[in-house]
């Protein structure tokens, strides 16, 4: 028996970018006649060259997008018009999409800058107890909603098995979230499996859209299970050979929620990467850094050993927590290692 070669993550992934093209070159054509008037709708996921259209009346439907429209996610404010006979499963075509309000994109090294959703006005950044509490990540998202202008909700999942860990891992994540609360931020306590602290988290859904992020295996989807127990998204739990989380959810998906809110659950990551901003976008995004800013003694201080830092000062007088500037350099390192060589913006 002759073993198949297992083809390495190139190579899958240009396999998979060019069963897509074919895909995407295959377009339902329709008749105008055969087309209802332009309606307005909002994209519900997407798919290739495909995605679903949520309609004036309340009714999802798959549809094709046009081919001039280069980008297109979940969240878009469209302009569409649904077909009087289906075609290969698509019921209607995306002739537009509508100037954006706020846009979540996701770096990726292979892929470039990926939008992620659009007109969402609050993320929930989600860590959890298991299989790892990470400021790092943590700090990652809050400098991307503080680029993008988007008010951000620290969540801890998983809060039922922290018990399980040492006394100084516990009051490393407490400190932490009190930390982010002192500094502005919204903190919310969670388990996805006792209910503990859901009440909260859903008061600041009404009337407004909202995404979840985070690492794989933090548990977003059972958050959002226990949201809205009839949406059922898929989940998995962390691998025990590698204690990582496991993908589940592959596209952002917009789920409808009583008194005006939708909920948007995003797919889980390993890392969150910030090459695309500029260093100076990088100091803005902590927020407790800004009343330090300029204050340095040279122009181009790294925040390291520079004499004169304020910053180092600041973390000296406990105005700033060491962790947060060890963070910021931590960022400010991997801009370069992690940046490809040539940055694309897909959608």
């Amino acid at each position: 028996m002759v073993k198949k070669k297992r083809l390495n993550k190139g190579q899958q992934r240009r396999v998979n970018t060019n069963q897509q093209k074919r895909l995407d070159q295959t377009e339902v054509e329709w008749h105008n006649d055969q087309l209802g008037p332009a309606e307005g709708g909002r994209i519900i996921s997407r798919y290739g060259q495909h995605a679903d259209v949520l309609g004036a009346d309340g009714i999802t439907r798959r549809c094709h997008i046009r081919r001039n429209i280069s980008s297109l996610v979940c969240g878009d404010r469209v302009q569409w018009r649904q077909a009087t006979n289906s075609q290969d499963g698509m019921q209607g075509v995306i002739e537009a999409v509508h100037e954006r309000e706020t846009l979540l994109s996701r770096p990726d090294f292979y892929d470039g800058l990926k939008p992620v959703a659009a007109n969402i006005d609050q993320i929930f950044v989600v860590s959890s107890v298991l299989p790892a509490f990470s400021t790092q990540i943590i700090d990652r998202y809050l400098v991307a909603c503080e680029d993008i202008g988007i008010e951000p909700t620290i969540v801890l999942n998983k809060v039922d098995l922290i018990e399980q860990l040492s006394v100084e891992e516990q009051t490393h994540i407490n400190a932490a979230l009190d930390y982010y609360q002192a500094i502005g931020y919204s903190t919310v306590r969670v388990s996805s499996t006792t209910q503990q602290g859901l009440l909260p988290l859903v008061a600041q859904l009404p009337g407004r859209t909202s995404i979840v992020v985070g690492q794989s295996g933090v548990g977003k989807s059972s958050l959002v299970n226990e949201i809205m127990p009839q949406v059922n998204a898929e989940t998995k739990q962390v691998s025990e050979n590698s204690g990582l989380g496991q993908h589940t959810t592959t596209v952002a998906t917009w789920y409808s929620l009583p008194d005006d809110g939708v909920l948007i659950d995003s797919p889980g990551i390993r890392e969150f990467s910030l090459w695309h901003l500029a260093a100076e976008q990088i100091e803005q995004g902590y927020k407790d850094f800004r009343p330090f800013l300029g204050l340095c003694k040279f122009r181009d201080c790294k925040h390291k050993n520079d004499p004169g830092c304020a910053l180092r000062e600041a973390v000296e007088e406990q105005h700033i927590a060491a962790w947060r500037l060890d963070n910021f350099h931590r960022i400010m390192d991997s801009m370069n290692s992690k940046k490809p060589p040539r940055a694309i913006v897909r959608g």
